[in-house]
C-alpha cells in the first residue's frame, strides 16, 4: 500500500502544468528525433541536456523531459526502419527484418500500428516493473559496502555491450579511456594534479555534460556531414493509414513475450535496448516461426523486437535509480545530468527525494499513453519529416549544442573541450569503438575510485576485503559469467566471418 500512496503522490508531481508541458514536448521531440535516421535516443538526450540547464529546470522536471524524449525516441525509431529500411537507432535494427518487407507488401499501416501498440505494451510492462522492483532493489542496495559497489562497477563494465557481441577488446579500450578521463583533475586525497597538462581549467576535472555533448552530438554532426554527398532514401508511399485490427490482435502473445524478455534484458547493467530487441526477436522466431515466414514480413517479427526494446528502455532505469549504475547508454547520459544537478542516484534516492523518483515513474505512465495517442494518428506527419535535408538539420543541432554548453559555465574553454571530445568521438566511431563504455568509465570512474580507496582504508590495505562479502562474491561470479559469454559471442562471430570469407 505504501507503494501506491507514493505513486499517487508522484502523479500529483507529474500533473503540474510545467511537468505536463515538458512531458508532451519531450514525447513529440523524442518521436521526431527517433524517426530521423542516425540520431537515436542517446544523441537526442545529449543534445537536449544543455537546454535543461539553460532554462533552469529542477532535477525532477529535467528528468521528466529527458525520459519522455528517451521513450519517444524508442517509439520513433521504428518509423524509418519500416518505411526506409534504415534503423533510427541500434535497437530498431531488428524491426527492419520484417517491418520493411511488410511495407513493400503494402502493409506499412499494419506494421506501424503493430509497432506502436507493441511499444506501448512493452513500455507499460517496464514501468510497472520499475514501480514494483526498483524500491525493492534500493532497499537491498543499502546493505552494499564500498567493496560491493566496486564489484558492481566491475560488473557494469563487463556487461556493457560485450554480451551483445561487441568486440571485447574495443569495449575494454573504450572503458579504460573513460576511466582515464574520469581521473583528470586534482587527486581527491593527495591533491596532486592528474592529466591536467598544467591547465587550471582542468583542475576540477572534466564536466561530464561537456564531454557527452561533444562525444555524441558533435561527432554525429561530423558523421552525417561525411555522408552528406549520398542520396537520401525515399520512403514507401502509403495509400491508407488505417491498420487491420485483426492483424494487431494476432500478435498479442508475441508482444507479451517480447515485453517480458526485453524487461529482463534492460535490468542488466549496461545491456540496454539493443540486447532486449535481439533477444525478443530471436526467442519469438524460435517459438513461432513454424512456416519460415520471419524475415519475409511476419507481423510477429515486428511486434516482438518493438515490445522488447521499449521494455528494455524502462528496465534500464531500475539500476540507474536504485544503484546509480546506468542500464544503457541513454541512462548513462541521464545519470550525468543528475550528477551535474547534485543528485546522486542510489539506494537513498528513494528516501531523500521521493518527489523526483515517483514523479518520474508517474510521468512514464502518462507519457506512454501520450505517445500511443500521438503516434497512431500522426504517423503520416512523422514519416514526411524524415525527408528534412541534412543542411537544415545539422545547423540546428550544432547551435543547440554550442549555446547549451556555453550557458552551463559561460566558458569558451568548455566549447573548445566539447569540440575536442567531438573529434575523439568521431575517430572512435570510425574505428567501430563503442562510445557507451567510455561514457560509463567517465561517469562511474570517480565513484569507483572512491569506493576502492574507502575499502582499502577500512581494511588497512588488505586487498582481501574486495572478495570478503557474499554480495561481492556473487557479483564477481556474474562478472565472470558475462565475460565468458562476451568472449564466446566474439569468437562465434569471428568464425562466421571466416566461414563467409572462405565460402566466397
Amino acid at each position: 500500500m505504501e507503494t501506491f500512496s507514493l505513486l499517487a503522490h508522484g502523479f500529483a508531481v507529474a500533473l503540474t502544468p510545467l511537468n505536463i508541458a515538458l512531458l508532451l514536448l519531450g514525447c513529440f521531440a523524442g518521436t521526431l528525433i527517433g524517426a530521423l535516421p542516425g540520431l537515436g535516443p542517446v544523441n537526442g538526450v545529449a543534445i537536449l541536456i544543455p537546454l535543461t540547464f539553460a532554462f533552469g529546470f529542477d532535477a525532477t522536471s529535467s528528468l521528466i523531459l529527458l525520459s519522455s524524449v528517451y521513450f519517444g525516441c524508442m517509439y520513433g525509431g521504428r518509423i524509418s526502419s519500416i518505411l526506409l529500411n534504415i534503423p533510427g537507432d541500434e535497437p530498431a535494427v531488428m524491426t527492419t527484418l520484417d517491418g520493411y518487407p511488410m511495407a513493400q507488401q503494402g502493409r506499412a499501416a499494419d506494421a506501424l500500428a503493430i509497432s506502436g501498440v507493441a511499444s506501448f505494451v512493452g513500455a507499460t510492462v517496464a514501468v510497472i516493473g520499475l514501480t514494483l522492483f526498483a524500491p525493492m532493489l534500493a532497499r537491498m542496495a543499502i546493505y552494499f559496502g564500498p567493496a560491493d559497489y566496486f564489484a558492481l562497477y566491475i560488473l557494469a563494465f563487463v556487461t556493457i555491450g560485450g554480451i551483445a557481441g561487441v568486440d571485447p577488446r574495443k569495449t575494454l579500450l573504450s572503458a579504460l579511456l573513460g576511466l582515464m578521463i574520469a581521473t583528470a583533475g586534482l587527486d581527491p586525497i593527495s591533491g596532486i594534479p592528474r592529466y591536467t597538462f598544467n591547465n587550471y581549467h582542468l583542475y576540477d576535472g572534466i564536466d561530464a555534460i561537456v564531454a557527452l555533448v561533444g562525444l555524441f552530438a558533435i561527432s554525429e554532426i561530423l558523421m552525417i556531414l561525411e555522408k552528406a554527398v549520398r542520396d537520401r532514401a525515399k520512403p514507401i508511399g502509403i495509400d491508407s493509414w488505417i491498420p487491420d485490427v485483426r492483424t494487431i490482435w494476432r500478435t498479442r502473445w508475441a508482444i507479451l513475450r517480447g515485453s517480458v524478455v526485453g524487461f529482463i534484458a534492460g535490468v542488466l547493467p549496461g545491456a540496454g535496448a539493443s540486447l532486449g530487441s535481439v533477444m525478443s526477436y530471436s526467442m519469438e522466431k524460435q517459438a513461432s516461426d513454424k512456416d519460415g515466414t520471419f524475415g519475409k514480413g511476419d507481423p510477429r517479427g515486428v511486434a516482438a523486437p518493438e515490445a522488447g526494446n521499449n521494455a528494455a528502455s524502462g528496465g534500464a532505469l531500475i539500476p540507474m535509480l536504485s544503484l546509480g549504475v546506468p542500464g544503457s547508454g541513454t541512462t548513462a547520459v541521464m545519470l550525468a545530468m543528475l550528477i551535474s544537478l547534485n543528485v546522486q542516484p542510489g539506494p537513498l534516492l528513494f528516501e531523500r527525494q521521493p518527489d523526483l523518483v515517483w514523479g518520474l515513474v508517474a510521468s512514464l505512465y502518462l507519457g506512454n499513453v501520450a505517445l500511443l495517442i500521438l503516434n497512431l494518428p500522426m504517423i503520416g506527419l512523422f514519416s514526411r519529416l524524415m525527408m528534412v535535408p541534412t543542411w537544415a538539420l545539422m545547423p540546428i543541432v550544432a547551435a543547440v549544442s554550442f549555446v547549451g554548453v556555453f550557458s552551463i559555465s559561460n566558458s569558451t574553454f568548455d566549447l573548445e573541450l566539447m569540440i575536442i571530445f567531438g573529434v575523439l568521438g568521431y575517430l572512435l566511431r570510425k574505428l567501430d569503438v563503442s562510445l557507451v563504455p567510455l561514457v560509463l568509465g567517465l561517469l562511474l570512474g570517480g565513484d569507483m575510485e572512491r569506493n576502492l580507496r574507502r575499502a582499502m582504508s577500512i581494511s588497512d590495505g588488505d586487498w582481501g576485503i574486495l572478495i570478503a562479502s557474499p554480495i561481492s562474491i556473487t557479483l564477481y561470479l556474474l562478472t565472470a559469467m558475462f565475460l565468458g559469454l562476451s568472449v564466446w559471442f566474439a569468437l562465434r562471430e569471428r568464425r562466421r566471418l571466416l566461414a563467409r570469407v572462405g565460402g566466397d
